[in-house]
């Protein structure tokens, strides 16, 4: 397969990313933080939406491993491990050498459980 890569611009520097190494996009302000399966970070000028459309217009069908979740993440559905909706965690976890916890509304959470659910026919066991 080939590497795509997303190219992040701005007026002092440019990063080229393999985006099969982007774990997650954090939202401060009118920046965004980027955090790479390598535990490489880095930040651009601009906000989460601007972001959000950047990759889709970039990575067109490739943008499909992305997902907004709630209002100041976007991450790599590929490194899902866990959603924990009680605690309101989120990890990210290549199952080996990282996992990344991030705290994501109740709302967002249930969203994100429901795709998950429903694109891969997940089943549910209650029983406790």
């Amino acid at each position: 397969m080939d590497k795509k890569y997303l190219y992040l611009n701005s007026r002092d520097e440019l990063y080229r990313i393999d985006i099969s190494k982007i774990v997650y996009f954090e939202a401060e302000g009118n920046y965004t933080n980027f955090v790479l399966s390598n535990n490489i970070k880095g930040v651009v000028c601009m906000n989460l939406s601007q972001m959000q459309k950047m990759l889709s217009s970039s990575l067109k069908e490739g943008a499909s491993i992305f997902a907004r979740v709630g209002k100041r993440h976007i991450i790599n559905l590929t490194y899902v491990y866990r959603i924990g909706i009680l605690h309101q965690q989120l990890t990210l976890s290549d199952g080996e050498v990282f996992a990344y916890q991030l705290n994501i509304s109740k709302d967002a959470l249930k969203r994100l459980k429901d795709l998950y659910i429903n694109s891969i026919g997940v089943h549910v066991n209650d029983n406790k």
